[in-house]
């Protein structure tokens, strides 16, 4: 799966129109658009458009070889520094001066996982990334909660949390993620409650990222007061399927080791996921 860019704010892989292509204008336009899709398909935040302030940007030209044009993929940071560059499959220059609309489309399609491996091999290579570090995550109040139940969750989601690995911390400053929990009790048949309870994680940019969802029933009104034990178990359980999340966001497997030290993120993870946990 491809790996998303991350640099705050919303993290965005600009594609303007590809200039330097040997392609018309209107072909130059589909082409960037082709591009974004290919790469979106992958998961790639990419987005056929002008740079802005903070874009990750990748640059299509086409360079004449003999009897062929090569398309060449480069991958600049926001302080427009290259980070890498990969080669597209050589096309016969008569092809290429037709600039058809479905040929540019299989370019892109061609394109597509050489430059998702590019930026995989970018994160692995940046020792500020998250894949080389540990995450720093706020953990925010939980809401909704009945009784002490809002602060016995918190508190007891950060301590499990932080017992896995990453850098748990009360306020957003510098935070990679932020994780909060949401309580909803719901009467149900036979003096019961049922107690839900969805640990939501979103990225620095506030774009959810994944979810740990939990059920149980209850009798009614015993949590109307005190959690005590049963916030223990809760936060016990939802901890590793948030950990999980954190984890693949990261562009590790969960399990695997982080591989550097600390910094800011430059790659971020996968798709968002359900992971339910009871």
């Amino acid at each position: 799966m491809g790996r998303r860019l991350a640099q705050p704010p919303t993290p965005r892989l600009a594609i303007p129109p590809a200039g330097n292509a040997l392609l018309p204008d209107a072909a130059s336009r589909h082409f960037s658009e082709a591009l974004a899709a290919m790469l979106q398909a992958k998961e790639v935040p990419a987005f056929a458009d002008m740079v802005r302030a903070n874009d990750w940007r990748l640059l299509a030209v086409a360079e004449q070889r003999g009897q062929t044009v090569v398309p060449v993929y480069h991958v600049l940071n926001p302080k427009g520094e290259e980070k890498g560059s990969v080669e597209g499959s050589p096309v016969p220059t008569q092809a290429w001066a037709s600039a058809t609309f479905g040929l540019l489309d299989d370019a892109a399609g061609d394109a597509a996982p050489k430059i998702t491996a590019l930026l995989t091999a970018i994160q692995h290579a940046d020792p500020n990334s998250l894949y080389n570090r540990l995450a720093k995550v706020q953990v925010a109040p939980v809401t909704g909660a009945p009784g002490d139940g809002n602060v016995a969750l918190t508190q007891q989601m950060r301590t499990k949390l932080a017992a896995l690995g990453p850098l748990v911390q009360d306020t957003a400053g510098g935070a990679d993620f932020v994780v909060q929990g949401n309580v909803r009790m719901v009467p149900i048949a036979g003096g019961q409650q049922r107690v839900e309870i969805v640990w939501g994680v979103k990225n620095a940019g506030g774009d959810e990222r994944g979810k740990v969802v939990q059920l149980n029933d209850i009798p009614a009104g015993s949590l109307d007061r005190y959690w005590a034990d049963v916030a223990v178990v809760v936060a016990t359980e939802a901890a590793g399927g948030v950990n999980d999340v954190i984890t693949r966001q990261s562009g590790r497997e969960p399990g695997e080791p982080v591989h550097g030290q600390a910094g800011t993120p430059l790659l971020e993870g996968r798709k968002p996921g359900v992971e339910p946990v009871r």
